[in-house]
């Protein structure tokens, strides 16, 4: 029987939403009808919201959890009867620690066969059949227990998203590259992580493993975007070399058919080094910038969090990178309960000594350490006698730094990032005011140079700092909702008359 499904994404990086792309193509080929509302475009609508039988929002990141809580609490209150769930990577965080669950269910990992086994039983209050099972038959439940939270690892195929449901390419984040803007399509070649890095997410659901998206399936979603007038796409895997073969037969297949386009992927910074060797051809293929997670200055703090590199590791990484000709694009983690004052000045410095003042978006100097429920760093030691209480509202446990500066420079920095986003304060404006707050907070007295330290000779970019590539949305998977975000996420769920947006 069909079921009038509304899908709701709260925020994806400034990109179109495959999140919700992609199991509306999976509905849809269900047989059943299906709405898509991107509340980081446009507001929710009333009349979809009356309409649904099943209202299931996204969550892929912090962010948008964070957000979700708030849309769902406000569904909810115009609609007590309709069955709402929360699915994706930070969908195993709903309910957790006795906190009052935004929706009925939650489904994490490989979401979307679940999500069709849950819609084809009737959307009851809870889940059925057994987690990580293979791609079942829409028609087939299969009852064997119900739970409130599942988390799907089996699924074995990738079809095409409805990205027709969505708006537009020219609505959401572009390429900009030398004062030039492109517009940019969202894929992802696979999903999950080989590695276990304490502080992310991703090991937590999926535990080393990792689920790849065949060439074909991916050229046909690159084909639509470029339909839709991409000349850019991202690469939004969580390490796109994890499987380096599979990796290169994804560039050769997508470039193949639009030898036009460009990429942007994201690479852990021992995998810049392990395959070094291939960069040149990727920088030939297209590629040209890496997002990869220095995280820290310190090599103390890069052990805690397993990243399996050193701080050398990465100003090797940008040698490497550069003399490919692309560009890194480090993301950073300024603040941990282990980081000292030292620390974190030291991680400003990297960022000159690297010439990367225009590579590092003004938000990844916020960045604060998530320890949600199920962390790795729970169990590892490291943070023993750090933690304080469970904050339900931000969906982890609260610390505070062993130097009292540090919290308030993290309260600075998240309003300067807020502020330079807001306004598009160029690169080089954005550090020095980061590194002017921070000596000013840090060290009052003057103990450290003023000056930021030279680049070293053999890491210099041959682009300026404002002409590096980068895109229009700065904003980062797991910091903390703007006041702008959370205040968008306040349903008032406004009536608009629009037509039916079904298949």
């Amino acid at each position: 029987m069909a079921v009038r499904v509304l899908l709701v994404s709260t925020y994806e990086l400034g990109h179109q939403p495959l999140h919700v792309a992609s199991p509306a193509g999976a509905l849809l080929r269900a047989g059943h009808e299906v709405r898509c509302t991107d509340m980081a475009i446009d507001p929710l609508d009333a009349d979809d919201v009356d309409w649904a039988e099943v209202v299931a929002c996204s969550v892929p990141m912090h962010t948008a959890m964070r957000m979700a809580h708030s849309v769902c609490a406000g569904i909810r209150v115009r609609r007590p009867d309709v069955a709402l769930c929360v699915y994706g990577l930070y969908a195993f965080l709903e309910g957790a620690r006795g906190v009052g669950g935004a929706a009925d269910v939650a489904i994490a990992g490989e979401y979307e066969p679940e999500l069709l086994r849950w819609i084809a039983a009737g959307a009851p209050r809870s889940l059925c059949g057994p987690a990580g099972a293979s791609d079942p038959e829409p028609s087939d439940p299969q009852p064997i227990e119900y739970r409130p939270v599942s988390v799907g690892l089996g699924r074995s195929s990738f079809a095409l998203p409805a990205r027709r449901l969505l708006p537009p390419l020219d609505r959401y984040a572009r390429l900009v590259i030398a004062g030039e803007e492109r517009l940019v399509g969202y894929v992802e070649a696979s999903h999950g992580c080989a590695h276990r890095c304490r502080h992310c997410p991703v090991p937590v659901v999926y535990d080393g493993r990792t689920r790849v998206v065949r060439e074909d399936a991916l050229v046909a979603d690159v084909a639509q975007l470029v339909d839709a007038g991409a000349q850019h796409v991202s690469f939004g895997d969580p390490d796109f070399l994890n499987g380096p073969h599979h990796a290169r037969r994804a560039i050769a297949a997508v470039r193949g058919d639009f030898p036009h386009l460009t990429f942007d992927v994201t690479v852990k910074v021992e995998h810049v080094l392990a395959h070094r060797h291939l960069w040149p051809s990727l920088a030939r293929a297209g590629v040209l910038f890496v997002v990869s997670a220095f995280e820290s200055a310190s090599d103390d703090i890069l052990v805690r969090l397993d990243k399996g590199h050193t701080v050398a590791d990465e100003l090797e990484a940008v040698s490497i990178l550069r003399h490919a000709g692309i560009e890194p694009r480090p993301s950073l983690l300024p603040f941990t309960p282990w980081s000292s004052t030292d620390d974190v000045l030291d991680l400003i410095d990297l960022i000159a000594r690297g010439d990367l003042t225009g590579n590092v978006d003004a938000v990844q100097y916020s960045i604060r350490l998530l320890v949600p429920p199920g962390s790795l760093l729970l169990s590892s030691g490291d943070l023993d006698g750090c933690l304080a209480d469970y904050d339900a509202e931000h969906l982890g446990w609260s610390w505070r730094a062993r130097d009292a500066r540090l919290d308030i420079l993290h309260g600075r920095l998240s309003d300067l990032a807020s502020t330079a986003g807001a306004e598009r304060w160029s690169a080089e404006a954005t550090y020095a005011a980061v590194r002017d707050s921070a000596l000013a907070v840090l060290d009052p007295d003057g103990l450290r140079p003023r000056r930021a330290p030279d680049p070293l000779p053999a890491l210099r970019s041959h682009l300026d700092p404002d002409d590096r590539p980068r895109l229009t949305e700065s904003w980062f998977c797991c910091a903390e909702p703007t006041r702008q975000q959370l205040a968008a996420s306040l349903v008032t769920v406004p009536t608009r008359n629009t037509e039916c947006r079904t298949s």
